[in-house]
């Protein structure tokens, strides 16, 4: 079958999201890091306490694993799975990385010997970047044992992450495009 102009029509499953829907997408995730990034340079990490920036990450963790969850549901349910699959990557990894490097900024601020000194706020977001990325260029370690002890955790967590959660967002766009197809 044949559409107006010729060229063959396309089902549900081969739609593509209009210029205007990916406009809106990027929009929002340029929003949505924009948003999680001016707050972690806002929060004044350097003045918490151990008991806090562990409750800080394992609520962040969680927040992590609700906000997946809830985007694989949006996925599965969205007419264009893979735009959605791509805005809930977009989001979900500044999300994660943002969390470890407020966790390293805090812990650096409780003791310095933790990471060799303080760390800024950028210092921390490019620690945790090189750690995710597995760079490594080694121009700030982590020198005590409960900083190397969240770096190991950042290091298995980076790799569930970049294992468990792709396998999940792509199952997640399988199950989406075979419900629209239907």
């Amino acid at each position: 079958m044949t559409g107006p102009d010729g060229t063959p029509a396309r089902g549900p499953a081969e739609a593509r999201p209009s210029s205007g829907r990916i406009a809106w997408t990027i929009l929002r995730v340029t929003a949505s890091v924009v948003a999680l990034v001016t707050l972690y340079y806002v929060l004044p990490l350097n003045h918490c306490s151990v008991p806090a920036a562990l409750t800080m990450l394992l609520i962040g963790l969680a927040g992590f694993v609700a906000l997946v969850a809830v985007q694989v549901r949006w996925i599965i349910r969205s007419p264009f799975p893979m735009l959605r699959a791509v805005e809930a990557l977009a989001t979900s990894v500044p999300f994660f990385l943002l969390l470890f490097a407020a966790t390293y900024v805090v812990l650096a601020g409780l003791s310095a010997d933790s990471f060799g000194g303080p760390l800024t706020h950028t210092d921390g977001l490019y620690f945790t970047v090189t750690v995710f990325s597995t760079v490594g260029f080694g121009d700030i370690t982590a020198r005590t044992q409960p900083a190397r002890n969240l770096v190991t955790g950042q290091m298995i967590t980076d790799l569930v992450v970049l294992g468990l959660a792709v396998k999940v967002i792509v199952g997640a766009v399988d199950r989406g495009r075979s419900r629209t197809s239907r």
